[in-house]
Parts: structure tokens; sequence; C-alpha cells
């Protein structure tokens, strides 16, 4: 095998690989002598089958076999020869090859970047902490209670009020005429949940058991459903009952009710629950400036192929967003359906990105995302290697056990998928690796606290949540 570099440019590296033709023939040769062996044919004592008559029989197949061995082989010995180390599968394309002749192929590469990590005690981090108050605490246990209220019916007939729930129905319409999706029979709603379209629930206010009323809204711009969206509509709703909840008292009963001794245990349960979740929020928050910082500084050239994969990633998590439809209303008791066109939870638009006027500055603003994704990956997974940080077994066994806890009485296949799925392991891997690599480098940070109020603390939470990482960084640095 003839292994020559035809080409070096930044990341990629190209190669021209030839395999005589004797090669070739030697290995057919093998390869049907030892089918040989094994292969039972009418008429023939097992290994006694004429390599001629095998050939007619198997030779394409066993040709193709060779052909993709030595097609391997020259990438490995590419690799090899180089010292490479690639950063994604090689590309493979046989230029020529036909029986008798020489396999000419290209192999084309794309390799990782040197990253000069460089010292990591010059920057400075700010850690936000917030305190639990017994105001938050008061809070979360006021809607808790909330949350286990009933609903019931009236014990003296009343018009329907902000927070009674009443039980309709109704039939949508446009233009006069009924549209699917919009009616229900029985539907339990809420009034002020903000459950449906807005404007909906507030003309419910004030009306009685068996009334009838025309409630006129028009659909949100962005509605889900493009047939509807920004046109009026007319829904003819018949009220049938209104019902209350009592006020659910906060006292030991509370408590007991969900499983705990009294009163105080509840407010230390909750407690608890807020201290983790504010540390969890410090967290994202450290993080995020950490990696903030290091985008700032590191400016090293990434594999275009990483960055396709990683924002063809990022792309189709987008066009699905902006694709899906509206979150319906879920039916409560009594509900026969039909109450989707009225939900007032409307998702993104239904639009396909690939139509957006604005389409190529959006595809290029992700891919520059997707782009510093890869980048902190690749620094990421440098750092843990140059400096020997591991994930232990049990480490992923933890994680495999935790996610096996999400499904209850499906354990086992949950275990079994991970166990019999590499890929699937390193996908557990990967964030353990991540963050030991993020706290390594804090370690060696300059970090500083600031207490700062809850609200302040939890902003933005939802951008911090979208780590600027790809899914699995050490895990494709390390292949």
């Amino acid at each position: 095998m003839q292994v020559t570099e035809t080409s070096s440019e930044g990341l990629k590296r190209e190669f021209k690989v030839v395999v005589a033709r004797s090669d070739i023939e030697r290995l057919m040769a093998e390869k049907l002598h030892q089918l040989s062996q094994r292969v039972r044919l009418p008429g023939f004592r097992p290994g006694k089958v004429p390599v001629k008559l095998l050939k007619q029989q198997y030779g394409r197949s066993v040709m193709s076999e060779v052909v993709e061995e030595q097609v391997n082989a020259a990438a490995r010995q590419a690799i090899a020869d180089h010292a490479l180390r690639p950063a994604l599968q090689p590309r493979v394309e046989v230029t020529r090859f036909e029986e008798g002749t020489d396999l000419e192929c290209n192999v084309a590469i794309e390799v990782l970047p040197d990253v000069t990590i460089g010292d990591f005690t010059d920057i400075a981090l700010e850690r936000l902490v917030a305190s639990v108050s017994d105001e938050r605490v008061d809070d979360a246990l006021q809607r808790l209670a909330s949350q286990q209220k009933t609903f019931q019916p009236l014990a003296e007939p009343r018009p329907a009020a902000t927070g009674d729930a009443v039980l309709i129905d109704f039939v949508g319409k446009v233009d006069g005429v009924a549209f699917e999706g919009g009616s229900a029979t029985g539907h339990q709603l809420v009034l002020g949940s903000g459950s449906f379209i807005p404007g909906f629930e507030d003309q419910l206010v004030g009306a009685g058991a068996g009334e009838a009323r025309d409630v006129r809204v028009t659909f949100p711009a962005d509605y889900g459903n493009k047939d509807l969206a920004g046109k009026d509509a007319l829904f003819e709703v018949t009220l049938t009952e209104v019902r209350e909840a009592p006020v659910v008292a906060i006292d030991d009963e509370l408590a007991k009710r969900l499983g705990l001794d009294d009163l105080e245990a509840l407010k230390e349960a909750i407690r608890q629950q807020l201290k983790q979740e504010y540390a969890s929020y410090t967290r994202r928050k450290l993080k995020r400036g950490l990696l903030d910082r290091l985008a700032e500084r590191y400016d090293f050239p990434v594999p275009p192929g990483m960055v396709d994969v990683e924002f063809e990633q990022i792309w189709r998590q987008v066009v699905e967003a902006e694709g899906g439809q509206a979150a319906p209303a879920q039916p409560q008791e009594g509900a026969e359906g039909g109450a989707d066109a009225a939900a007032g939870a409307v998702a993104a638009p239904a639009t396909d990105p690939a139509a957006d006027p604005a389409d190529a500055a959006r595809r290029e603003e992700y891919r520059r995302i997707a782009e510093r994704r890869v980048r902190l990956g690749l620094l990421l997974a440098e750092v843990g290697r140059a400096n020997n940080i591991e994930v232990q077994a049990e480490e992923v066994t933890r994680a495999m056990l935790e996610q096996a806890r999400r499904f209850p009485g499906q354990e086992r296949k949950v275990i079994d998928y991970f166990q019999k799925n590499p890929d699937a392991m390193a996908q557990l891997r990967a964030p353990i690796y991540e963050e030991k690599v993020v706290d390594f480098i804090v370690e060696l940070a300059q970090v500083t606290e600031r207490d700062v109020s809850p609200e302040e603390l939890t902003r933005d939470a939802e951008e911090d949540e979208n780590e600027i990482l790809p899914q699995a960084p050490a895990e494709k640095a390390e292949e």
C-alpha cells in the first residue's frame, strides 16, 4: 500500500492511496480459501468446493469486503504515518478500481488543532449567592397550598369570579364556520389561569350557571395553526357550572398530607429545596461566566466538519421549535377534547426557517454559536487530557442509575440499554467529564462572591440553561 500526502491546508489533510493489484488478488484468494473451508454447496464435501465456483457465486461480495478493508486500512495508515489526531471519521473516496487493476482512493482527514492551554490563575470570576428568606419560604408554601386545592360545586349560586373553575361547552367559528379542534363539551377552565387565548377567560367572569355568552377573540399572529393565526373568532359558550376551591389551610395537616410530620418540617424541606435550586443557579452562572472568559481568550482554528455537525444539530432544534404546534389545553374532568384552538399556551410561529427573509443572517449567527461550542469543547477536552482528569467507572454507574430511576418499573431495560450501547454510555460520561474540567479551572481562577437577590440570581435562567458547549465535547475530542 502506497500512501502519499497530496494536500495540507489548515486542519485539512488529503492523501492519495494506491493498493497494488497483486495485493488485492492475494487478499481475495485468501478470503475465498477461508470461505471454502466453511461453505456448503450441493454435490461437494466441506472444504472441497472449487475456488472458481466460489468466485462465481461470492466473488462480488468478497471483493467488496476486501476493498472496504483496504480503504479503512489506508485511512489508519495515513493517520499513523503522520501522527494525526482526527477530529472526525476520515472521508474516503474510491477514485479508480476495476477487477485486475490497482485500487486508488483519496482520504480526506480533518485534524484536531494544537491548543496551548496557558495560565488560568488570572481569570476573574464572580460567584453570585442568594439566601433563602422566610418570605421566600412562605411564598413557596402559598403556591404549594394552592396546588392542593380541589374545585367543588358552589354551596350557593353566584356569578363566576377570577380563580373559579367553570364547566363550559363551546363551539368556535371563524367567518361563521366552525373550525376543527374548536369545540368541546364539559371542559373545566380555571378563570385567570391564562390557559386559553388572551381575552377568552375575562369574558366569562360574571357569568352564571346556565348562561350562554358569545366570546370574541383574535388568534395571535404567531399562533401555531397558520389557518387561524391572526384571525377573529367567535366562540359560542354555554357555562354549565361554577366551581370554587376552598382555601387550603397551611398547617400540620397540609404537611401530613404531603408526607411530613408537621408544618415546621414542611418549611424546612422547602427551605432546603430552595437552597438546592439557588445553588444550581449559582453554579450555572459561574460556569457561564467562565465559558465567556475562555471564549474571549481563545481563538484557535476549529475543524470545519465539527462545526458543520454542531450547526446542523442546533439548526434542527430551531426548525423543530419554530415548526411546532400550539400546546393544547389539558382537558380536565368531564372534558371531551376540542379545547386546542382556544388554548392560550401559544408556541413559536409555525414557519419554515428556510423561507425566512433573514435566513442567511440567522444561519450565520447559529454557525457562530456552533463554532464557539466546538472551540470551548476542544479546549476543555485538552485541559482535561493535559491534567489527567478522568471519569471513574462508579461515577458513570451512578449517572446510569439516576437515569434508570426516572423510569419506574423499567429500570432494568434502561440499564441494559446503556450497557449495550457505548455511545449512550459516552453521553453519560461526557457531562461528568465536563463538570470536572470546569471545577479544575475554577479552582485556579480568582473567584469572588457577591450576595444578590433571588431575582438577580435567576435572571436569564433560560439563556444560561443553553450551555455554550457541544453535547459531548470531551468524547468528541478524545475519539
